[in-house]
């Protein structure tokens, strides 16, 4: 029988030039090349002493799985790029509802946001606070502590009861455990989504009203809220004016007293 080595120098001798430029560009051996070392081999074996019919099986039955793998191959890339599309497509679905996603971040221009935080675990304290450039703009109070996603709306408010401005806010975090201990807590955003850009790999890009974000990174879709419950800030303007308007009820009162000692 013939070697392989004296084999495949035949058969590059006998290859036309589009398959040898083929081959340069290509590392690994394609099935068209497998096929002509194939043929070669039985064009150039040795008529007296021809090759092993059980080894040319062999030889065929790797060709026919190089065949299936190739065929496999393709298919499953087409397969891998219809679901691609299929998904992009999906993100059109969310154009109009809520969604929500971790960030550290957001745009605001006006209006009312809806904020949130992650817990790991049960909490007995969560506060929040709102920063542009580095200055504190309002502070929360969380009231869930339980495990899981939770959402407020900020009104779009100062801690001083001014509007606030645009700009690219900041969300920080503080929570503690019922020991005392610190507890994992993460940012939330929940925002309406106005558009969607289908390129990249990730399924699609969503344009919401505080910022840009994957499809495939969103924890839910949600209907629009029509009537969003606004969350309490904490103020020490509010602070003084509760303490002010008990001042003047205890004036009435004392007032009211003097009144009825006289009447008496």
């Amino acid at each position: 029988m013939s070697s392989y080595i004296e084999t495949i120098s035949q058969a590059a001798t006998t290859s036309n030039s589009q398959s040898v430029a083929q081959s340069t560009k290509e590392t690994a051996m394609g099935k068209e090349d497998f096929l002509s070392l194939l043929v070669a081999q039985l064009q150039n074996q040795d008529p007296l002493n021809p090759d092993d019919p059980t080894e040319f099986t062999a030889q065929l039955a790797q060709f026919s799985s190089l065949e299936q793998l190739f065929t496999l191959n393709e298919s499953m890339n087409k397969f891998v790029e219809s679901n691609a599309n299929a998904d992009r497509f999906t993100t059109l679905n969310t154009i109009g509802k809520d969604v929500a996603y971790h960030t550290g971040d957001f745009d605001y221009t006006a209006g009312s946001v809806e904020v949130g935080y992650t817990l790991d675990g049960v909490a007995s304290e969560v506060n929040l606070s709102l920063q542009l450039n580095g200055a504190t703009i309002a502070t929360f109070k969380g009231t869930e502590l339980g495990k899981g996603n939770h959402f407020f709306t900020w009104d779009g408010l100062t801690k001083d009861g001014n509007q606030a401005g645009a700009g690219n806010y900041k969300i920080v975090l503080q929570a503690k455990a019922e020991n005392g201990e610190s507890i994992g807590v993460a940012p939330l955003i929940k925002s309406e989504v106005t558009g969607v850009d289908l390129e990249g790999e990730s399924g699609g890009v969503l344009i919401t009203n505080a910022g840009e974000v994957a499809f495939n990174s969103i924890l839910g879709v949600y209907e629009v809220s029509s009537s969003p419950q606004v969350a309490e800030q904490n103020s020490e303007e509010s602070e003084d004016e509760t303490s002010s308007l008990q001042n003047n009820l205890n004036t009435v009162a004392d007032i009211t007293n003097d009144v009825n000692n006289i009447v008496e």
